[in-house]
C-alpha cells in the first residue's frame, strides 16, 4: 500500500525555509512585533535566529504557527517596494 499525503502543513518545509519566507513577507521589524523574541529585534540574522529557534521549542512553535496562519496570496506592499519588483 502507498502512503497517503501528510496533513501536516509543515511537512517537507525546513525551519530555514519558513524563516526566510517570513522575513521576505514581513521583514525583521514586523516579525519582531508579531513574535517578541530578541533574535528578531536585536541585530537579526537568519543564522542567529535559526540557532535560537532550534533550541527553544516555544519560540519555534510561534514561528511555525505564524507561517501556517500567513496568507501567502497577499503580498506585503512594503517588501515589493523595497525589492523594486512585484514578483
Amino acid at each position: 500500500m502507498g502512503k497517503s499525503p501528510s496533513n501536516d502543513p509543515l511537512h517537507g518545509v525546513t525551519l530555514k525555509e519558513i524563516l526566510n519566507q517570513l522575513v521576505d513577507k514581513y521583514g525583521w521589524q514586523e516579525l519582531a512585533q508579531r513574535i517578541t523574541i530578541n533574535c528578531f529585534s536585536n541585530d537579526p540574522s537568519i543564522n542567529s535566529s535559526l540557532k535560537f529557534l532550534r533550541k527553544t521549542p516555544w519560540a519555534r512553535k510561534k514561528v511555525e504557527s505564524l507561517y501556517i496562519e500567513t496568507d501567502w496570496n497577499n503580498k506585503n506592499i512594503w517588501s515589493i517596494e523595497r525589492s523594486g519588483h512585484d514578483g
